[in-house]
């Protein structure tokens, strides 16, 4: 009885340990939105975002011609940097 029950908790703890790892790690994953297949179709794309703590984000997002550095956080988002991207004449 007693091997019984210690064998259910040795395969049981793993699991949820398990499981709890795994959830952790798709919460990180999905933490910046869920990627989109057809980012190139629209008209504001996010490049890269790096996260400032537990409340604050720096954004690169293109903007038609623009690209611009943008500061995040819970009171608003701010405009750091912007520079226009030469057109692509191939």
């Amino acid at each position: 009885m007693i091997l019984e029950y210690f064998g259910r908790l040795f395969i049981i703890i793993p699991l949820i340990a398990g499981m709890i790892w795994g959830s952790l790690w798709l919460w990180k994953k999905l933490q910046g939105g869920l990627p989109s297949h057809n980012q190139k179709t629209r008209a504001v794309c996010v490049v890269d975002a790096v996260s400032l703590g537990s409340s604050g984000r720096l954004l690169v997002v293109e903007f038609g011609e623009n690209t611009l550095l943008l500061g995040a956080s819970r009171t608003g988002v701010t405009v750091l940097a912007s520079t226009k991207q030469a057109a692509d004449n191939a």
